[in-house]
C-alpha cells in the first residue's frame, strides 16, 4: 500500500506544472523526526550533484529517504531540497526541484552546503560545475573543476528538520528566494524519483523502526542501497520521540477530516458539474425544440401558402373552363339560331311564291280589286299575260297594289287566271299580271291572293 502511494506521489510530482511544483505535498499532524547524522558519501564522478536526505511520510508514518549524488537534467540547474512546513492545522511537504537559481527550503539546515540558505557545495561556470572541497567528497575521483571555501552557516545549527508549528524553524524566504520560487522549474528525475520509491519499501528506513537513526543514511548512486557506496547514520539528531496515541489518534482524525473535506469538495464539484450538464442539457432541449415548433411553423406556413396557390389556380382554371363553356354554349346557341334564321328566311320565299284562289264575296258587298301577286322571275321565254279577275260592278274600282315580284324558283308553277267576280259589281282595271312559264306538267289549281 505504501509503494503505490509513493508511486502516485512520483507521477504527480512529474505531471505538475513546474512553477508549482514547490507548493505540492501531503499533510500530517506529527512533526517530522530530526535529521540524523551521517558522513557523505564519496561522489561517483564527474558530473553528479549531492541532494541531501530528508524524512518522507508513508502508510507506516516517516520514512528515511537517504541523500544521494543525483545528475543534473541539464547543465546550469541547480537542486532546491524539498521541506515541511506549518501550515496552521498540520504539517506539509514541499516538494524539490531544479533551477537556476536555489530557492527557499524552510531554512533547515542539511549541510553538504545546504546551510539553510542558499547553496555553498559548488557553481556553473562555462556549463561545467566547480565542486567546493570543503563540503563535498570528491575523494579520489580526478576532478580539475575544483575550489576550497569554508561555509559559514547563517542558521542556528541543529538537525531540526521543519519550518513552523512547535520547535520548528522560523525562517521566512527572501526577495531573491521568492523570486527564485516563481521561476520556472523543472522536477526531479526519473532516478531521483525510482530512489525514493525504494526507500518507501525498505522497512529499515521506517523512523518507527530505526529510531531516528537510518543504517542506509545515504548512498553514491540513486537507489543503490547496498555495497561500498552506503554510509550509515553516526547517530540520530535528537532523541526520538515515538508519537503517543493521542497524537496517532489525532493525526487519524485529521487525516479523516482531511478526507471528509476533499469528498466533500469532490461531491460539490460533482454536483456543480451536473448542475452545469443538467442546464446545459435544458437549455440544448430547449433550443432544439424551439427549432422545430419554428421549423414546423416554417413547414405550415408553407403549406398553407401552397394550398392556397394551388385553390386560387385551381379556381382560375374553374372559371376559365366557366368561361368558355360559356362562350362556346353562346356561340352555339347563335349558330343555331344564325342556322334557324336563315332556314326560316329560305321557306319564306317558298311559300310566298304558292297562288292562292281568291274568296267569292257576296254580291251585296262591293268588289275589291284583288291583290296582283309579284311576278315571278322572267324567263327567257316570257309568257302571255292573263286576263285580270273582274270585280263586282256595285263596288268603285280601285287601284291593286303591285306587289314585289318573287325571286323564281327553279320550277315555278304558273298562275291561274284570276277567278271571275259576279256580273253585278262593276269591274276594276287590274294591273296585268305576267304570264308565267308553261310548265311540262298539268297546271296546278289557282289559289286565292293573299288579302
Amino acid at each position: 500500500m505504501r509503494t503505490s502511494r509513493f508511486l502516485l506521489l512520483a507521477v504527480l510530482m512529474m505531471a505538475i506544472p513546474a512553477s508549482l511544483f514547490a507548493q505540492f505535498g501531503v499533510s500530517v499532524m506529527i512533526a517530522p523526526p530530526a535529521l540524523p547524522v551521517y558522513e557523505q558519501p564519496m561522489i561517483p564522478a564527474v558530473g553528479y550533484m549531492w541532494t541531501p536526505g530528508y524524512w518522507a511520510n508513508g502508510d507506516e508514518g516517516y520514512f528515511w529517504v537517504p541523500g544521494t549524488w543525483a545528475e543534473p537534467p541539464e547543465a546550469g540547474l541547480l537542486w532546491t531540497p524539498g521541506y515541511w512546513g506549518w501550515g496552521g492545522d498540520a504539517f506539509a511537504w514541499n516538494g524539490g526541484y531544479w533551477g537556476t537559481e536555489i530557492g527557499f527550503y524552510g531554512g533547515v539546515n542539511y549541510g553538504f552546503g545546504y546551510g539553510g540558505v542558499g547553496y555553498g557545495g559548488g557553481y556553473w561556470n562555462n556549463g561545467a560545475f566547480f565542486y567546493n572541497t570543503s563540503v563535498n567528497n570528491v575523494g579520489g575521483v580526478h576532478i580539475t573543476n575544483v575550489y576550497n571555501k569554508t561555509v559559514i552557516n547563517e542558521t542556528t545549527v541543529n538537525h531540526v528538520s521543519y519550518n513552523g508549528g512547535s520547535g520548528g524553524i522560523t525562517a521566512r524566504p527572501t526577495a531573491a528566494e521568492e523570486t527564485a520560487t516563481r521561476a520556472h522549474h523543472t522536477p526531479a528525475t526519473a532516478m531521483q524519483t525510482q530512489h525514493v520509491q525504494a526507500a518507501s519499501t525498505n522497512h529499515a528506513l521506517l523512523a518507527s523502526v530505526n529510531q531516528g537513526r537510518p543504517a542506509i543514511a545515504a548512498t553514491a548512486k540513486p537507489g543503490e542501497f547496498s555495497g561500498k557506496g552506503v554510509v550509515a547514520a553516526r547517530e540520530a539528531g535528537a532523541p526520538y520521540k515515538a508519537p503517543v496515541a493521542e497524537n496517532k489518534a489525532a493525526a487519524n482524525k485529521a487525516t479523516e477530516n482531511k478526507a471528509a473535506e476533499n469528498k466533500a469538495t469532490e461531491n460539490k464539484a460533482a454536483e456543480s458539474k451536473a448542475t452545469e450538464n443538467k442546464a446545459a442539457e435544458n437549455k440544448a432541449a430547449e433550443n432544439k425544440a424551439a427549432e422545430n415548433k419554428a421549423a414546423e411553423n416554417k413547414a405550415a406556413e408553407n403549406k398553407a401558402a401552397a394550398t392556397r396557390t394551388n385553390e386560387n389556380k385551381a379556381s382560375a382554371n374553374k372559371a376559365a373552363e366557366n368561361k368558355e363553356a360559356t362562350e362556346n354554349k353562346a356561340a352555339a346557341k347563335r349558330t343555331n339560331e344564325n342556322k334557324a334564321t336563315e332556314s326560316k328566311a329560305a321557306r319564306a320565299p317558298a311559300e310566298s311564291s304558292k297562288p292562292t284562289a281568291a274568296h267569292a264575296k257576296p254580291a251585296s258587298h262591293p268588289a275589291t280589286t284583288a291583290k296582283a301577286q309579284p311576278a315571278p322571275r322572267q324567263q327567257p321565254a316570257a309568257r302571255p299575260e292573263a286576263a285580270p279577275k273582274a270585280q263586282p260592278a256595285s263596288h268603285p274600282s280601285t287601284t291593286a297594289k303591285t306587289q314585289p315580284a318573287p325571286r323564281q324558283q327553279p320550277a315555278a308553277r304558273p298562275e291561274a287566271a284570276p277567278k271571275a267576280q259576279p256580273a253585278s259589281h262593276p269591274s276594276t282595271t287590274a294591273r296585268a299580271q305576267p304570264a308565267p312559264r308553261p310548265a311540262a306538267k298539268e297546271a296546278p289549281k289557282p289559289e286565292t291572293p293573299r288579302q
